[in-house]
Parts: structure tokens; sequence; C-alpha cells
């Protein structure tokens, strides 16, 4: 019989011993009707809802950039997508629990990473979308999972500052053409600065 698939994310945390900053969402793959599971391709979107949480005032401010004036915000709060993920859960039989590890970039040029830095406390509404292949069967099957197939998800700031904070404590990331970064040196050379933090300080103070 053709397995049936549901989803639930259970819990998240911060990866300990990763290369670049990784979350690790606890996804809980449950078959609701057919036969045991040989193995699933799994395809994950996942989304920020952002019209479900609150902002205070410093969050409105701190999201300008992203939505406009807050007066506007009834028509300019759109769901943002975050990232994609690709994971191969094992054979199981009933249930079973498996880590989605979700790299996190710090760019602020990108939308999800400046909607996530702009927030004090609280937590992140998130949505799972999923789709892919199920493998069953003796002999070997294969079906599509459901276009229906999510799951939701609040995932709390802090696990996602804290992820943050191991990688990069207190600093931010930001990215420029090459052509500025040598006027930025040379400003910082010619006024004999210290440091990058230092150079924009100055320009800052400057205009």
């Amino acid at each position: 019989m053709i397995p049936e698939l549901a989803f639930a994310v259970e819990g998240a945390g911060r990866v300990e011993h990763a290369s670049v900053p990784t979350l690790a969402f606890s996804l809980r793959v449950e078959r609701a009707g057919g036969g045991p599971v040989r193995s699933v391709l799994l395809d994950v979107q996942l989304q920020i809802a952002v019209r479900r949480r609150a902002y205070d005032a410093v969050a409105q401010e701190r999201l300008f950039e992203l939505f406009g004036p807050a007066a506007g915000w009834d028509r300019a709060l759109q769901t943002l997508p975050w990232t994609r993920a690709t994971l191969v859960v094992p054979p199981f039989q009933d249930a079973t629990v498996v880590e989605l590890p979700v790299a996190c970039s710090y760019d602020l040029d990108v939308a999800a990473s400046r909607y996530f830095d702009a927030l004090a406390g609280g937590e992140v509404p998130l949505e799972f979308l999923f789709s892919g292949t199920v493998f069953y069967g003796e002999p070997l099957q294969a079906t599509r999972i459901s276009w229906e197939s999510e799951a939701g998800y609040r995932l709390p700031v802090s696990v996602w500052r804290e992820t943050m904070d191991r990688y990069f404590r207190g600093t931010g990331w930001l990215r420029m053409s090459k052509e500025s970064v040598d006027r930025l040196a040379s400003f910082k050379a010619r006024n004999a600065l210290a440091t990058w933090e230092e150079t924009v300080d100055t320009l800052l103070a400057e205009r």
C-alpha cells in the first residue's frame, strides 16, 4: 500500500560543530497510512510567515527597509522565503524523528537575515512546505509526496541569535563592491585610522 506521510517540527537548536552557523530542526515524519517506508527523498522549503507575530516600535523601525512604514503594513507584509533544504529519511515503520540542518547567513543583503536581525525577542513563525519522493514496497516502488504536506513551527529568536553569536560574537557582515572597499581602504589609510569600525564611525560622524 502507498504510504501517506504527515510531518511535524518538534524543536530546534544550534549545531555545535559546523563550519557555518547552522540550525537543526527536529522533524517528525509519521506514516498515517499505507505500508512501511523504505526511504524518503525530502525537499523542504522554509518560509517566514511575517504576519503571524506582532512588532514593537523598534522592530518596525528596523524593518522599514523591508516593508516600508508600519502604517502600510496591512498591504506590505508578505511571506518571506528563507531557504530550501534536502534530506534523506532512512527506513521506518510507523514514525521517525530526523534532524533537518539549515545553514544561516548573516549577509544583510538577504531579506530573511535582515528580518531575523531586526527582532529583539519573541518567536519567528515559520512554515515548512514539503515535497519529494517516498520509496516503499517490495519490489521497490516510488510515489510523490502530496503538495499539501506542510508544518508550522515558532522559532525562538534567542535560538537564532545564539547561533549567530557563536560565530560572529556581536559583529555584523556587509557585502560591498571591490571599488567601494578600495575607496574605504584609501580613506582609512589617509586618515591613519586603526580599524574598519573606526573608519566607518568617522564617516558616519562626518555625515
